[in-house]
């Protein structure tokens, strides 16, 4: 039987070695990532640690959970998870049936697992959730505490094929979106009032200490579905996820994440299916994303409050996942100020009628931030509305986005690409003159029915290889 302290001390020793591996290669590394990027997206998988638990098993039936869909069985949660990590830690199981609860916190060494047939029904009043340290679009605050949520935590998992119901629809958390689509009308609160989602960026950009910034009751600021802050070695695989109030994976200051055969069906405002930030050496794989806002979205913090933090988003890779609807495949942005480096996208479908854009970068002089060296091969795309790859230093919501804070884009490599209904551009960049969007490269890459080849505004360095559009192959561009 392994220790806790034994199975600590096994993941420092990998950690070490691999990290030595890395710096030890030195320039020759360095000089094989160059002519081969894929080769660095290797090494970072073999330097992630996976989770392992004790052979322990907790079923929260023991400890009073009632499954009727109607009871409240936070403390049976609670009291399941505080005897499974006092114990060394383990399986904390939910068996078949509808349990209804309030935040689950998690606690270290503690893998929270789901059968076949369980079903995590979350309650739609926002008193079930305390208030916590948490962050809001970008920006830290003390709110409600996420659905399923861990803090300084090591060794952490989510695993099973049953199902997270966040239970959000347009007459509950959606409604404080603002957005007529979700059930808001004249009258309604939402985040939109002066008096709340503003005061919360006006905070930030003053300095003013996340302690101060306290939320909750009456500022409309919904919960994220799961949220891994400042935590380490974390595992996620195989639940389906439905009806969040808002983002839906969070991992937050985060590092060594796996994500692994995750379905997600949320079609709720702001309902992102994947947002990294502040967080690094992250695997998202074998997962299916249809949802009401991005797939996937790469943050790392908004404008002032980001570049406080000041931890870039890196080493993220993407691999055979199948994305349905949203605002875009795997997007980077916009909340993005302390930078995003070294993405890795390969062998994926993108596919429907409702997905806008298959790789996206959104930023603004507001937000800056540097991102570089994203890379993307191997992806079959049906049908895309907007665009296969838009680049944009002009992303603007919540009125003017102008500001002192160029950002810079480059390095940006798309190899392997086939698109059966390309939509309205095949590429729309737009740079500052400043700071052009710099280093696009598109390499076997074959677009059909597109409207228009591209769309270029301040672009440095754009290279088609062996390319087609709307069946005529692309000539060099002249940069």
């Amino acid at each position: 039987m392994i220790t806790n302290k034994a199975l600590m001390l096994k993941s420092i020793v990998i950690f070490s070695v691999v990290t030595t591996l890395i710096l030890s290669c030195g320039k020759q590394v360095s000089a094989v990532s160059e002519t081969n990027p894929w080769n660095k997206m290797d090494l970072i998988v073999k330097s992630i640690p996976e989770t392992h638990f004790l052979d322990k098993e907790y079923n929260i039936n023991d400890f009073g959970a009632v499954a009727d869909g109607k009871t409240m069985n936070t403390t049976a949660f609670e009291k399941a998870i505080k005897a499974c990590s006092e114990n060394g830690g383990g399986k904390v199981i939910v068996p078949n049936g509808k349990f209804l609860t309030g935040a689950i916190h998690l606690e270290s060494n503690v893998n929270l697992h789901l059968e076949d047939r369980a079903e995590i029904l979350f309650s739609i009043n926002p008193k079930d959730y305390p208030i916590v340290h948490t962050s809001w679009e970008g920006t830290e605050v003390m709110n409600y505490s996420p659905l399923i949520y861990a803090k300084n935590k090591t060794n952490v998992a989510i695993t099973g094929k049953g199902t997270l119901n966040g239970q959000a629809n347009s007459t509950n958390w959606w409604i404080w979106s603002g957005g007529k689509s979700y059930g808001w009308q004249k009258g309604i609160p939402s985040q939109n009032d002066p008096t709340n989602r503003e005061v919360l960026v006006d905070m930030a950009e003053k300095g003013i200490p996340v302690s101060e910034r306290v939320f909750g009751d009456g500022r409309y600021l919904r919960p994220n579905f799961i949220e891994f802050f400042e935590c380490n070695t974390i595992l996620v695989k195989d639940v389906t996820i439905i009806n969040a109030p808002f983002w839906i994976l969070h991992p937050l200051k985060s590092n060594n994440i796996i994500i692994d055969g995750v379905t997600v069906n949320s079609h709720g405002p702001n309902n992102d299916g994947c947002d990294p930030e502040y967080s690094q050496n992250i695997i998202i794989k074998n997962c299916t994303f249809n949802t009401g806002d991005d797939c996937i979205a790469i943050k790392a913090g908004r404008d002032a409050d980001g570049r406080r933090v000041a931890i870039p988003s890196k080493n993220i890779i993407v691999q055979n996942c199948k994305m349905i609807d949203g605002h875009g495949g795997v997007v980077i942005g916009s909340e993005i100020s302390a930078g995003v480096n070294n993405v890795f996208v390969e062998n994926c479908v993108m596919d429907s009628p409702n997905l806008d854009r298959v790789i996206r970068i959104k930023t603004n002089s507001k937000r800056g931030g540097v991102i570089e060296d994203i890379f993307v091969r191997n992806i079959e795309v049906g049908t895309v509305k907007e665009c296969v790859l838009k680049l944009n230093m002009f992303y603007n919501v919540y009125g003017s986005q102008t500001g002192n804070f160029i950002p810079v884009i480059r390095n940006i490599y798309l190899e392997n690409i086939n698109v059966k209904n390309g939509g309205k551009y095949s590429v729309w960049a737009e740079g500052y003159k400043e700071s052009p969007v710099e280093n696009i490269t598109l390499k076997n890459v074959v677009i059909h029915k597109v409207d228009s080849l591209y769309k270029l505004k301040n672009v440095k360095n754009i290279n088609f290889i062996d390319t087609y559009i709307n069946e005529k192959k692309v000539e060099p561009f002249k940069n």
